[in-house]
């Protein structure tokens, strides 16, 4: 099979490679899925390019937790997955040195979701991630039908998701951007209002819009950036729910702010999920997939042999939306 790995990090177009490999065989309680679709995540390129310090583990990697395809393969133990199904596959990577970047992945049974006919694969490419870091985001403390929710980066990836599913489950949702291109993709997911975060007054336009209540919930895309605008703007009792904090790792928090409000700050990240956890997720993504009422932004789509050019869109912000390798042609 076609598939693309690296032997060591570094930059994309230095130690990314396509090689030819064996098709791999399912073990007990595996499944094979022939990739249609690859998705390309922040997590894979900041693993790839060694960010943070992170090293290189295995013999080789092939990345990318997030894909979409067609079991073709089962082990011996698995119930409920059949070969022909379609599927979105999550966690491919975690705890392996196989991601879906290949034209075949094996992955325990539990790590496919089902995927209507009526979706494509480069939407179900798009789920795992930015679907259920939203998602976790937004529900681990409850129910959110009623509030006010603040999503930080409300075009990215997790924000986009972020802002339809606060508004599928009866939110007020307004979100932040930092280019103008993107208000109207923020708008057009669903937020009420759209704020520039470079305003000089940020904090008191956002408190405005909420008539001085403050936020029930705020999806943090950085929280060392906007830390102290969050405190600011969170409302009592109200929880800040951060999955990444790229502009600094060691922020400094106004913690008696934090406190005197009973803020709860929650750090979200789906390597550590309990699969329960997913579960919740997953079931509400597949329903909403379903009907049609979450829909991903698609942004730029690359060829296998190009993932070095995906890898680049992603770490240059200039994906368009959730940046996809297409690996075989829709059956």
């Amino acid at each position: 099979m076609r598939a693309v790995r690296y032997t060591r990090t570094g930059p994309a177009r230095e130690v990314l490679e396509q090689v030819d490999l064996p098709v791999p065989e399912p073990g007990y309680r595996e499944v094979r899925v022939r990739v249609h679709a690859s998705g390309v995540n922040p997590a894979d390129v900041k693993r790839r390019s060694g960010w943070g310090r992170i090293t290189l583990d295995t013999p080789y990697l092939i990345p990318h937790d997030d894909g979409a395809g067609v079991v073709d393969a089962v082990g011996p133990g698995v119930a409920g997955v059949h070969k022909g199904d379609r599927v979105w596959v999550f966690d491919a990577r975690l705890g392996r040195q196989t991601g879906t970047a290949a034209e075949y992945v094996c992955v325990p049974d539990i790590k496919v979701e089902p995927l209507p006919a009526s979706v494509d694969f480069a939407t179900g490419a798009s789920l795992g991630i930015p679907g259920r870091t939203a998602h976790r985001c937004l529900f681990t403390d409850g129910p959110i039908d009623g509030a006010t929710v603040l999503v930080a980066g409300a075009a990215g990836s997790v924000g986009h998701s972020a802002v339809q599913q606060a508004r599928l489950s009866g939110a007020r949702v307004i979100g932040t951007v930092g280019r103008e291109e993107n208000r109207k993709v923020a708008l057009d997911a669903g937020c009420d209002h759209v704020i520039d975060y470079r305003s000089d007054r940020i904090a008191d336009e956002l408190l405005e819009l909420t008539d001085g209540h403050g936020f029930d919930r705020i999806v943090e895309v950085d929280a060392a950036a906007n830390i102290d605008t969050d405190s600011r703007v969170i409302a009592t009792n109200g929880t800040i729910a951060v999955y990444a904090t790229d502009s600094g790792h060691a922020p400094k928090l106004p913690l008696w702010r934090l406190m005197n409000k009973s803020v709860n700050l929650r750090n979200v990240l789906l390597y550590n999920l309990p699969h329960h956890e997913h579960r919740l997720a997953a079931d509400d993504l597949n329903r909403w997939i379903a009907a049609g009422d979450l829909t991903p932004r698609i942004g730029r789509r690359f060829c296998l042999q190009n993932t070095a050019a995906a890898h680049e869109a992603v770490e240059a912000g200039t994906g368009a939306g959730n940046v996809v390798v297409d690996i075989a042609a829709p059956a």
